[in-house]
């Protein structure tokens, strides 16, 4: 009966410029419990969430809410009928306090507009009272640490006193202490008829504190099962069970010696005592879960947030890189994760991004550009790379985002790195774009580059690597070479 569920999802599909988000999915939540939703990076979990709480609107599908069917305008109207959601990116007001954020948009006034900030003040103390939460209403935001602005946030999404709260990764951020605590809030809200939606990759909570648990696969709903009929092994064949249909362009290349040796990496609370290497002709996967510390990792590694210790040795010699400059002297490149905030300067051209890097090899005697030179080796990449742009002129803002990725990967290559580090390299492009990325990573690992590969795809990470690092919340777990791995290997180190 539909009485039974206060959240009812049909047949919700969300389509985003060149990728299906969420193919038809179907969802059931039962009153006054933990239902959980699994899946790999990118399945799908918090797009369909940001459907529930109105942020995105479903290109096909219906909701049915409290046994009525519902289209929402916003987030604002979510949590009018009684749906809050804790977000998976702390989004606070930083220079407000505690018990303003906590209020944001819905303050007490004292009449003509005023603010009664007492009376906030107050109401949060009771709030952190009943949910045994330590924390001052006047501090400010800024002033405090990274688990306890995600407190504040939690309780933020009990204050509404909603019906159904989304918890998306809730604990990625916070002690083993408040875990705690978070969990005897949520069962106090189970107590009181509350329904809870609950995301993590956190194999122990899932079993600890959930009753129900729908795994999501490739924008898919794969199926929904009761905790008591699940096990890890089961959980995880469910979230990976695809075949692997994608054919990757890997030609064997020859590996040679060691060309970068990581030892002992800590940067405090991010990741301790990294250690791998990675060789000549060699692809090395790093493969982990959102939050694991694969991108910190890296970012340390090329200079950009030093870590606290550890050392490098590229050619078995002891280096120190303490900035990116340094690195880019080592023979080092580095593709960020994100091509349009860390990667591209958008308002510049194909040739400017090119060149960034690498202009004072393009200066005379007097400190002005080589033209023809720079146009030389920028058309010869251009070509190199098949890279579709009208001319070297174009903004790159106007390029597919396949191409941008290529331009970016020539901009590393005319700097001729031994060691390239890739970091999401195919992600947001089309499978086309993909494969030219892929035939050119295997080309230049043939060439002798030493090429490190971060990706949040098992496939990519397994047609694509020699060899492959598991992390988890800042450790290494293991290390697979490319025989042996497999997705159920990958996903146990990557649950430990």
């Amino acid at each position: 009966m539909s009485s039974e569920y206060i959240l009812e999802l049909t047949d919700i599909t969300k389509e985003f410029p060149g990728v299906k988000a969420l193919d038809q999915i179907r969802l059931k939540v039962r009153k006054g419990t933990v239902h959980a939703l699994m899946g790999e990076n990118g399945a799908g979990k918090s797009t369909l969430m940001k459907i529930i709480f109105g942020i995105y609107i479903p290109d096909k599908g219906s909701i049915k809410f409290k046994g009525e069917e519902i289209k929402l305008s916003g987030s604002k109207d979510a949590l009018r009928r009684g749906i809050s959601m804790i977000h998976q990116e702390l989004t606070p007001v930083p220079l407000m306090t505690v018990a303003e954020n906590i209020f944001l948009g819905r303050e007490s006034t004292l009449g003509f507009g005023w603010i009664n900030k007492k009376k906030m003040v107050e109401e949060t103390r009771k709030l952190f009272e009943s949910l045994q939460i330590d924390i001052n209403p006047n501090a400010k935001m800024v002033d405090l640490s990274i688990a306890n602005m995600q407190m504040v946030e939690i309780a933020a999404a009990v204050s509404y006193n909603a019906d159904l709260i989304i918890m998306d990764e809730p604990t990625s951020a916070i002690t083993d202490k408040e875990v705690e605590q978070l969990f005897q809030i949520i069962a106090s809200l189970k107590s009181k008829g509350v329904s809870i939606i609950y995301i993590s990759h956190k194999m122990g909570e899932i079993f600890r504190i959930c009753d129900d648990i729908t795994v999501f696969r490739d924008g898919q709903c794969i199926g929904t099962k009761s905790v008591n009929e699940l096990n890890q092994e089961i959980l995880i064949q469910m979230m990976v069970g695809r075949e692997i249909k994608q054919v990757f362009h890997k030609d064997e290349a020859e590996i040679g010696e060691v060309m970068l040796s990581v030892k002992n990496l800590t940067r405090k609370g991010k990741f301790q005592n990294i250690s791998f290497e990675v060789r000549r002709g060699e692809i090395l996967g790093i493969a982990g879960l959102m939050g694991a510390g694969r991108t910190e990792v890296i970012e340390s590694i090329f200079g950009i947030h030093p870590p606290d210790s550890g050392e490098f040795y590229i050619k078995g010699k002891k280096v120190e890189i303490k900035s990116p400059r340094d690195a880019i002297k080592n023979r080092m490149g580095l593709l960020t994760e994100d091509r349009k905030i860390t990667g591209a300067f958008l308002p510049l051209t194909v040739k400017d991004n090119m060149i960034v890097s690498s202009i004072n090899d393009y200066l005379n005697k007097f400190g002005l550009l080589k033209r023809q030179l720079v146009n030389d080796m920028c058309s010869a990449f251009v070509d190199r790379l098949s890279i579709k742009t009208p001319s070297l002129n174009q903004h790159i803002v106007n390029l597919s985002g396949g191409n941008q990725q290529k331009v970016l990967l020539a901009r590393w290559l005319l700097n001729n790195p031994d060691i390239l580090i890739l970091d999401e390299p195919t992600r947001g492009i089309d499978v086309g774009a993909k494969s030219e990325i892929h035939k050119l990573m295997s080309r230049l690992a043939q060439t002798g580059k030493a090429i490190i590969m971060i990706s949040s795809e098992l496939p990519e990470i397994l047609g694509m690597s020699d060899r492959i690092m598991v992390m988890h919340e800042g450790h290494k777990k293991g290390e697979l070479n490319r025989a042996e791995a497999s997705q159920e290997k990958i996903m146990e180190l990557a649950y430990r």
